[in-house]
């Protein structure tokens, strides 16, 4: 297994990388498959910080989700775009779809540029955790964090945001072994702890 980072991110992590992933080590018992079948099967988490708990993971999307929807809030506050404005001659749409748009460009905007950077968001550098890539543990480059913001943005800006928010995320309180949220399961990253 290769610790490069994937083909086309165009980017090396430095030897000296503290979140690139170390070799695994050799079992104690000498090595080899401990029944005798040859190599010992690789673990893609070998050599990683442990996985993230799922729930300080939900803690730490609460706090991005507050802190880009009050600048969500804000623009389209100055900008006088409401959800809906309802009048005796109808609802009117266009204003909930520029909000929508608005809140799209910047959760993706925020989500890729932050963790492009050291896999971390605000609220995840708060509570301890980042985004690592599953086959390699280096910060995952900025077309995997736009794929995975992507599949989680969305869907919550055109659609259903509590809805889509809760099984996307919420999917990594089940799933095994990676602990993945769907976002996480379409761009091949797990979320570890960096404490």
């Amino acid at each position: 297994m290769s610790t490069e980072p994937p083909p086309g991110s165009g980017q090396q992590p430095p030897e000296d990388d503290p979140f690139r992933k170390q070799p695994p080590q050799p079992p104690p018992y000498g090595g080899g498959d401990p029944y005798g079948g040859g190599s010992y099967p690789t673990d893609p988490l070998a050599g990683m910080p442990p996985l993230a708990d799922s729930g300080r993971r939900t803690l730490a999307r609460i706090i991005d989700l507050i802190l880009v929807g009050i600048i969500v809030w804000l623009l389209t506050w100055a900008f006088g775009v409401h959800e809906y404005d309802v009048g005796s001659n109808g609802a009117s749409y266009a204003k909930s779809l520029g909000q929508s748009l608005i809140a799209a460009v910047l959760y993706i905007g925020y989500d890729t540029v932050m963790m492009a950077k050291s896999g971390q968001t605000l609220g995840k550098k708060w509570l301890g955790l980042r985004v690592a890539n599953l086959d390699n543990g280096s910060t995952p480059s900025v077309q995997t964090n736009l794929i995975r913001a992507a599949v989680l943005w969305i869907p919550f800006a055109f659609c259903c945001a509590c809805i889509w928010t809760a099984i996307c995320g919420g999917w990594s309180f089940f799933d095994k072994p990676y602990k993945q949220g769907l976002h996480d399961k379409a761009a091949k990253t797990v979320v570890v702890s960096t404490r």
